[in-house]
Formats: C-alpha cells, sequence, structure tokens
C-alpha cells in the first residue's frame, strides 16, 4: 500500500536519543517508516512497539523478533503496554497526520479531491462517521463543530446550509456536501476552506483532540525519567496542546505554585521547534505544516 515518506524522519527519531537496549513506542505505524528507521537504531536486546488502529496499516509489518505492531487506539498506551508486559519504555514517537493511503484510498473519505463516501474514520468498525454526523447532529452542534475544530468565520452560515439542505435529501457523500456549500467557497480559497471544513469532521469523527490528550497523559505515565517524546503535529489546535503540556503538563490554565512561585513541570523542553526544510517540502509537499517537539521526563 502507498504511505506517505515518513515526515521529519532523522529529526523525530533521533529525537528520541536512542540507546542500543532500549525499549522505544511508534503510535503512529501507518506506513512503518520512523519503525523501521528506530528498528535500524536499537541493538539485538531492543525492542519496539507500534500502534495504529486502522486494519490497513497491519499489511505494512515488519518481520522483526525486537518488533510488535498493536491493533489499537494510542489512547489505550498504557494499557495495552501494560498487558504485553511494559510498565516503563525509553522513549515515544507519535506523528498524528493522516497517511497518504487514507487520502488517496476514495472509499475512506478523507479527500476532497474524491467523490466518495462521506467516511473518515481511522478506525472502520468505528460506528460515527461524517455521514452520521453530517446528517444528523443538530445545527448549533454543526455550529461549535466547524468554529471550534476548523477555526471557521463562516461557521454559522455552514451549519444552517448544511441542515436546510438535508431536509431535502441525505448528504452521503463528499461532492454531494462540496457542492452544498460551494456559496461559501470563495475563488481562490476553496480548497483551503474544504480543507478546515474536512478537518472539522474528521476530529469530531476521531475524537482526535481527546485521544491526543489521553495519549500525553499515558505517555507522561510511562516514560522513564530521562526518556524521550518526540511527537510531530499538523495544526494549531494539536500543536498547542502538545505545547502546553511539554510546558506545563496541563492542556489549559495554570499550574499550583509554592510560595516561592515555582512549579513541578513533568517534562523539560529539548532544543527548538522543528520544520521541515525546504528540500523535504519540496519532496513531499504533506510534510508543509508539519511540526516537530521533542521532550525529556524529568
Amino acid at each position: 500500500m502507498d504511505y506517505h515518506s515518513p515526515v521529519l524522519l532523522n529529526e523525530a527519531v533521533g529525537g528520541l536519543d536512542i540507546k542500543n537496549d532500549g525499549v522505544y513506542v511508534d503510535v503512529t505505524f501507518g506506513g512503518g517508516g520512523h519503525s523501521k528507521e528506530i528498528l535500524q537504531r536499537i541493538g539485538p536486546k531492543g525492542k519496539l512497539i507500534a500502534f495504529d488502529q486502522d486494519k490497513d496499516a497491519l499489511l505494512n509489518t515488519v518481520d522483526d523478533s525486537r518488533f510488535l505492531l498493536i491493533n489499537e487506539n494510542f489512547k489505550h498506551l498504557k494499557r495495552f503496554l501494560k498487558f504485553h508486559g511494559l510498565t516503563t519504555v525509553d522513549g515515544i514517537l507519535a506523528d498524528f497526520g493522516v497517511s497518504s493511503h487514507q487520502f488517496d484510498a476514495p472509499q475512506r473519505g478523507f479527500s476532497i479531491r474524491f467523490d466518495a463516501p462521506l467516511d473518515m474514520r481511522m478506525n472502520q468498525d468505528n460506528s460515527l462517521s461524517a455521514q452520521t454526523i453530517i446528517n444528523n447532529y443538530e445545527q448549533d452542534d454543526l455550529r461549535c463543530l466547524f468554529k471550534d475544530y476548523g477555526e471557521l468565520r463562516s461557521a454559522p452560515a455552514l451549519a444552517r446550509t448544511i441542515v436546510a439542505g438535508r431536509r431535502e435529501a441525505p448528504i452521503e457523500t463528499t461532492f454531494q456536501l462540496k457542492s452544498l456549500l460551494s456559496r461559501h467557497l470563495p475563488q481562490g480559497k476553496q480548497n483551503k476552506i474544504l480543507a478546515q471544513i474536512y478537518q472539522a469532521i474528521r476530529i469530531e469523527v476521531n475524537n482526535e483532540l481527546e485521544v491526543l490528550k489521553s495519549f500525553l497523559m499515558d505517555a507522561r505515565a510511562v516514560l522513564k525519567p530521562g526518556g524521550r517524546l518526540s511527537v510531530i503535529s499538523y495544526h494549531s489546535l494539536e500543536d498547542r496542546l502538545v505545547k502546553r503540556f511539554i510546558r506545563n503538563g496541563l492542556f489549559e490554565g495554570e499550574p499550583a505554585r509554592d510560595i516561592f512561585g515555582n512549579f513541578e513541570v513533568p517534562f523539560k523542553k529539548i532544543g527548538k521547534l522543528i520544520v521541515p526544510s525546504e528540500q523535504e517540502i519540496k519532496m513531499n509537499n504533506r510534510a508543509r505544516s508539519a511540526k516537530l517537539r521533542i521532550a525529556q521526563k524529568l
């Protein structure tokens, strides 16, 4: 299957500061690009556990005794590591991008390029799909979804148009939705706004921000002191959560301070924010919005 070239490969894997006999986790296995690089860097006694909830990713599994692929959502990181006898690990890598395979498989409904069923489920066994949301959510819920997850000023108008349109007939395909919303897609900005609309629906379908929060909490629990966290985000909603959690262990607000104004933090930031080079973007355009943050467990 065609999966994207792993984004920021050397930077993300290098950020793990890999030990020869260490135990590492790749929570977004996909095409296996990052995992294969980790396997090249660990020794015979090292171990790599990978997660991916998408059954299609199982076809990319690696034949290596040091490797285990778990077909589950990474929000269950701590539980499934414990099930396999692991309570702590030396490093965790996460790449939150939608894979090229998911974008390029029309039937998955992730891409604005194809006329396909409104789906967008990362886990195809889940009951909630994009079609369910578009045809059943209340107008105010749709407005909030587009405002909060798509950061769209036109959220109220988009919600009204969808509710009015589905009264005439169910909205079942990507092109039906695109056609219905066409008057809200200004010339020259059509693809950008459609991408924001799709992002908002996809985040809701897959509960992505809550999953991210669960993952970060579990990562803090299972990383050894000195262990590394290497995280690639693709939009501001994800990156903001990652940045705040690394800074003070919270997703919003400020931590309680002692009488001297000090507070405990779970991580130490390693280096500055890393973004792809112009050369990498030229070779893989889907890398253009990637942001890599690296942290060390204290």
